[in-house]
């Protein structure tokens, strides 16, 4: 289900950017950045999604694993992504 999933979030990107960054960010800063960066021009707002979503499955992998990143990714400022999506309690 997660290549599924990741693939998906890739395809909805490929056409609307803030809407990949919505499925993995939420609401938040990311978003707006995005939207922004999305109206100054198309290319833009896809490499910030494709980097936000990279960060995000990346760090997932990584949790998975039982390797936690020490640091924080630069520019991005949702926790959900930080963590790879497993905040508040939930473990792999």
């Amino acid at each position: 289900m997660g290549a599924a999933s990741a693939i998906l979030v890739v395809l909805i990107t490929l056409f609307f950017p803030p809407l990949g960054v919505w499925a993995v960010a939420g609401c938040g800063a990311d978003l707006l950045i995005n939207i922004c960066l999305t109206i100054l021009g198309y290319i833009p707002g896809h490499l910030h999604a494709f980097y936000i979503e990279y960060v995000y499955y990346d760090r997932r992998e990584q949790a998975r694993e039982g390797r936690f990143a020490a640091e924080r990714a630069p520019g991005i400022y949702s926790d959900r992504v930080q963590t790879g999506g497993l905040g508040y309690g939930n473990t792999a």
